[in-house]
């Protein structure tokens, strides 16, 4: 997996201050994404121990509130993989952390089995995230209003109060 930013102090992608690492690779080329370089897989830099190594030291003091991860598309099947055995270090070291993940899928596309992005990993990754941001960027439907995410098709929802109902219902609306 390669990624093509790590931002310590990001106040834009999730509640309270944050470091985000944005992913390389996505398939859903959005009409109107914000980072289309992050599309190709080879963008950026490998995703390394060290670079695991160097985030994990960034979300070290108490006023980092936790980790956003975006992209590219972290659900991206290759990506992943990547991600799973890093998502379980940081949930193991900071379990008072939260871990807001973006994605242009949707719930239901990661949940059902058949789908490209239902992979071996992503129950396990659900399991690990506190909040997801689901669904793609549609440019007809942005608004500049909404908090934490770009159009209003888009969904933020409490995975952490739901890890036992595989039943969604009603998504959570950040205020």
């Amino acid at each position: 997996m390669n990624y093509g930013a790590i931002k310590n102090c990001d106040i834009a992608n999730g509640t309270g201050v944050r470091v985000s690492l944005f992913v390389s690779g996505c398939r859903n080329h959005c009409k109107g994404c914000f980072q289309p370089e992050t599309w190709d897989f080879c963008y950026g830099k490998p995703f390394t121990e060290d670079t695991a190594n160097y985030i994990i030291d960034l979300m070290a003091p108490d006023y980092i509130n936790g980790l956003t991860i975006l992209g590219g598309d972290p659900f991206e099947p290759e990506n992943q993989k990547a991600l799973l055995p890093f998502l379980k270090k940081v949930r193991n070291l900071y379990p008072q952390k939260n871990i807001w993940m973006y994605t242009g899928y949707t719930w239901e596309q990661l949940t059902t089995v058949g789908q490209r992005v239902c992979t071996a990993e992503t129950k396990d990754i659900l399991g690990l995230i506190d909040i997801l941001v689901d669904g793609p960027f549609i440019q007809e439907k942005k608004n500049l209003r909404l908090k934490f995410r770009g159009s209003e098709n888009q969904r933020i929802i409490d995975v952490k109060g739901r890890r036992h109902d595989d039943n969604i219902g009603e998504h959570l609306q950040v205020v």
